[in-house]
């Protein structure tokens, strides 16, 4: 049976850092009609309701309708180490993340942790997610029959590392190579779900292991590959002693294959000028993480000039380095250090990075991310007035990005009055 959701809509023609927010169309009653799974049609609400009188509606009310979140970058496995304090990433990464990280052999830890993990994000608005799982292939089988179970489009793989971990989250260049091939003829392209060559990032991975998965991306060039690069100070000075040879951290990448239209660096913080320039040629791109860069005192991305010079950048919470699951948190960061960084970043913009922002830089812009005829019906509708704090600030406002504004700023999951997978509710409050 055909469905039809009513309320305010919000979608992009194109991207308002180049065409500023009247890239962005609103409307203040409209209807989105849902059929086999896709967006069929968008339109005044009376209109839709009166030519598809057989469509269960949905009367949201002032509710806003979105193209649901799109987290770019996250580490399951991390859920449960969420707000841990205080550390600097090497220290977290010792501290916190391996010993978690260890527990997710157990394929019955791996799917609790990843039950609890996609749970939390739909409850939060975000309806696609790329993750990194741990060296286990039991932790990426947990996600993705998850992630299957849900209806939910899902980008992950296995976490390779074989140097400079603990015992019990190492690989070798070979299992790496042969681990991930064998998830990726499993589970990539199998329903909603696409596998990620993952090498976690150069300090953990020997030039072999590198070499390894470099080969195995240029043999199945239609997945992803994501990694970390230029996250903080020390971990620029670790590359440099690990890979002497390379001209810089990004070189150490190109070097094996890992550089290129379908990869995904995370943070991407302290970047050489020869770095931007190739990452912009090749059209790879930046997922930019502002939680955990503050959380985890990384540093300032510096959203305003890197768009400014045409890089492709999404958004991302990077849970648990990150502090928060919600992409609404994670906006409020990024417009904090973009003020921080000199840029002052329109809510248009924002929503923008959350959504079709983080989309295309997944390569995934034609299916999701916009309310748009023949897209994924992924959606999230939001109560612009979820707290007294919100609604009377709200209530001021001049027009829908005075409204938004506060919601982005002050919202948390109160403000998700539902999130959508694929034209079913999975969320409904």
């Amino acid at each position: 049976m055909p469905e039809l959701l009513i309320g305010q809509t919000l979608t992009f023609a194109d991207d308002p850092f180049h065409h500023g927010p009247e890239a962005a169309r609103h409307t203040s009653r409209e209807g989105v009609l849902i059929e086999d799974g896709l967006i069929h049609a968008i339109g005044p609400a009376e209109d839709l309701r009166a030519a598809h009188p057989q469509a269960r509606l949905h009367d949201y009310g002032n509710g806003l309708i979105s193209a649901g979140f799109v987290d770019a970058h996250i580490h399951y496995p991390q859920t449960g180490i969420i707000a841990s304090w205080g550390k600097r990433l090497i220290d977290w990464l010792n501290s916190y993340t391996f010993p978690e990280e260890m527990r997710l052999a157990d394929p019955a830890y791996a799917r609790q942790i990843a039950d609890t993990c996609l749970d939390l994000m739909l409850a939060q608005g975000t309806t696609t997610l790329c993750s990194y799982a741990t060296i286990h292939p039991a932790s990426v089988e947990a996600l993705f029959a998850a992630a299957q179970e849900r209806g939910m489009r899902l980008l992950a793989g296995k976490t390779c590392m074989d140097r400079n971990a603990p015992d019990g989250l190492r690989d070798t260049a070979q299992s790496a190579y042969d681990d991930s091939k064998a998830l990726l003829e499993r589970w990539h392209g199998r329903g909603r779900l696409g596998y990620v060559i993952t090498p976690r990032f150069a300090p953990t991975s020997s030039p072999e292991q590198l070499e390894a998965l470099g080969a195995l991306w240029a043999e199945h060039p239609d997945c992803l590959m994501q990694t970390h690069l230029s996250e903080q100070a020390e971990e620029i000075a670790w590359v440099r002693q690990l890979f002497p040879q390379a001209r810089d951290y990004l070189d150490v990448y190109e070097r094996f294959g890992l550089l290129g239209r379908g990869a995904l660096f995370g943070h991407a913080i302290h970047l050489e000028p020869r770095e931007r320039a190739r990452l912009k040629e090749t059209g790879a791109a930046l997922i930019h993480c502002p939680t955990s860069n503050a959380f985890i005192g990384s540093g300032l991305f510096d959203m305003g000039a890197l768009k400014g010079e045409g890089q492709r950048v999404g958004l991302a919470t990077d849970i648990g380095g990150g502090s928060s699951f919600s992409m609404l948190r994670t906006m409020a960061a990024a417009y904090d250090i973009g003020q921080l960084a000199g840029t002052a970043l329109h809510p248009a913009a924002l929503w923008w990075l959350a959504t079709a922002g983080s989309a295309e830089a997944l390569g995934l812009g034609n299916s999701i991310g916009r309310l748009a005829p023949g897209m994924e019906a992924d959606l999230v509708v939001l109560d612009l007035g979820s707290t007294p704090g919100i609604a009377q600030r709200a209530d001021r406002a001049n027009d829908v990005w005075e409204a938004l504004f506060p919601t982005i700023m002050m919202g948390d999951d109160r403000a998700i009055k539902a999130t959508w997978l694929a034209g079913k509710p999975a969320v409904q409050k």
